[in-house]
């Protein structure tokens, strides 16, 4: 460290709205160093991805630099050529996107988009770029990584797909990486593996990294300074932890205090109920491969089941199977005690409408063609059969439920809502069916936490009002905690323990059980390198470095 490699001064950044340019960043300073990362922290709409962005002289359509200068190793980034630019692009700066179902092609293999950035930039041939993928692929802990980046994307799971991007950004070891909220996709286990292998990478290479995050315990263990960021203003800034122990300004305490929110217990169902929803017996999978092996749980009226476990645990899969998307194997699911078809496609419209599910990336989950009148619309036209002012009352109606303005937002596209919104918009969605069930798939897992404490209460008050039944499928145990009634911990496709929250936070475990709450980050800095310590593995091995030179 020492030798500055960015410097951003008075940035401000406009963006297009109604014909006028509104202000977004409000003369943001920022520095970094080589070989020194950089956390960026704040809720939605704090301007922390366009920040981020503008490091590399880059904005979204409708975006606009208004002012100020973004400097890297001398080259003034506002001001250079495009072709100056596209020449650090990829080689010497590179990005993480937060969405990588959304920001990768679907039409081509992850390990020809991989290899793209080094063959274009001269770096490595197109063999040896192959190579080099498998073993950042390894590096990253993904499964088969020989095989998977001859994969499409829609063929792995997000949480595969998150760090298949990671491996891409580093193909060209660049001088700075901007990780943009890099580990929201995946499970607390594999998260910390990312997070060792991103903290090796830095350190061995001399990489700078900004680190765009709301997760405060994870930004703990990345960064050597912390900015916080408001509305497009600073808040504060500081060493991590010189931060963590002492924030200065209210608005950083206030985020530190976040996941206040716990519901309080529940009574538990009468040994004689019939569950809402019942999943019997249940094994499933995709061609020859076996992914569900006699899955069984229950979930009463009113009540929450955490469904959690590592990315290819079976979680999404059982919700395949629950929705009739995957028919099953062998088993059954059975809707207020009554068998429900396997195949979605036999089943009546009545069935259907009882069971719901929201969605993980709002981004790819609604059509952006649509607005967002049209896309709850359709729903309460299907199922309720609602036309004209009775289905735009309705529409509004739901809206209200969902706390957005209907005046506001109903003529609005997907495009012009922040990331809570359209999650939002994905709950009204399911809603506007009336369903009994509804299947939460990791709905606030690229969500800050402000904004996702704010989607638990709201989940929480419409299963208070409407006697919901909820499904919920997260990596997240503070989600847990938060927010269920009962936890199914899942792995390798099987249920390895279940019961009351209550008896799943208190040992004694099962093994796995207590792999996932041990790797729970927590906001010190130290705790990562203690817990890989205390794992034997000090680092991500001499060898493994060796071998990316």
């Amino acid at each position: 460290m020492g030798e500055r490699l960015l410097t951003i001064t008075d940035l401000r950044i406009e963006g297009r709205a109604d014909e006028q340019w509104i202000p977004i960043v409000n003369g943001v300073d920022l520095t970094l160093d080589k070989g020194e990362v950089l956390g960026l922290i704040g809720e939605s709409g704090a301007g922390k991805s366009t920040v981020g962005l503008a490091a590399m002289g880059y904005t979204r359509d409708g975006v606009r630099i208004a002012g100020g200068s973004v400097e890297f190793d001398g080259i003034d980034l506002v001001n250079a050529p495009l072709m100056q630019k596209r020449a650090l692009l990829g080689k010497r700066i590179a990005y993480v996107a937060q969405s990588a179902a959304a920001s990768f092609n679907p039409a081509h293999k992850l390990i020809d988009q991989h290899s793209e950035a080094p063959v274009r930039h001269g770096v490595m041939r197109k063999g040896e770029s192959e190579e080099d993928a498998i073993e950042l692929y390894r590096r990253l802990r993904l499964p088969n990584p020989e095989e998977i980046g001859f994969r499409y994307p829609h063929q792995v799971s997000g949480g595969q797909l998150q760090r298949a991007m990671t491996a891409m950004a580093m193909s060209c070891r660049p001088d700075l990486i901007i990780f943009d909220e890099p580990t929201t996709a995946l499970d607390v286990t594999t998260q910390i593996e990312v997070l060792a292998a991103i903290r090796d990478i830095v350190e061995q290479f001399g990489t700078s990294a900004i680190y765009i995050t709301h997760d405060l315990a994870v930004v703990a263990q990345m960064a050597d300074r912390i900015k916080v960021l408001l509305r497009g203003d600073e808040v504060e800034e500081a060493p991590t932890r010189q931060m963590l122990e002492a924030p200065q300004e209210d608005y950083t305490r206030s985020l530190w205090a976040v996941r206040s929110f716990k519901r309080p217990a529940k009574p538990a169902p009468a040994a004689d109920a019939v569950p809402v929803l019942s999943v019997q017996n249940v094994t499933a999978g995709y061609g020859k491969a076996t992914v569900l092996r006699d899955v069984s749980f229950d979930i009463h009226e009113g009540r929450t089941v955490a469904v959690v476990g590592e990315s290819g645990s079976g979680k999404s899969t059982a919700a395949r199977c629950i929705t009739g998307l995957l028919p099953p194997r062998s088993g059954q699911v059975e809707l207020d005690g009554q068998a429900l078809p396997l195949d979605y496609r036999n089943r009546s419209k009545e069935q259907l409408r009882q069971v719901q599910m929201i969605y993980q990336m709002a981004d790819t989950a609604l059509n952006p063609r649509k607005t967002i009148g049209e896309i709850i619309g359709r729903p309460v036209e299907f199922y309720l059969g609602l036309r004209g002012k009775a289905k735009r009352a309705r529409v509004e109606e739901l809206l209200t439920q969902i706390e957005l303005p209907p005046g506001e937002f109903i003529d609005r596209l997907p495009s012009e809502l922040s990331g809570g919104q359209k999650q939002r918009i994905g709950i009204a969605r399911a809603l506007a069916a009336e369903p009994k069930f509804i299947i939460c798939d990791e709905v606030t897992s690229a969500l800050d936490q402000l904004v996702a404490e704010g989607i638990l209460k709201l989940l929480a008050r419409l299963q208070d009002d409407l006697k919901l039944s909820y499904m919920f499928i997260t990596h997240d145990l503070a989600t847990v905690r938060a927010i269920a009634d009962e936890v199914v911990v899942m792995k390798d496709g099987e249920v390895v323990e279940q019961g009351p929250k209550a008896d799943m936070f208190t040992p004694p475990h099962h093994p796995y059980t207590d792999l996932l709450l041990s790797s729970v980050p927590e906001m010190d800095p130290d705790w990562l390198s203690e817990l890989l310590a205390e794992r034997g593995r000090d680092n991500l091995g001499d060898a493994a470095v060796g071998s990316m030179d």
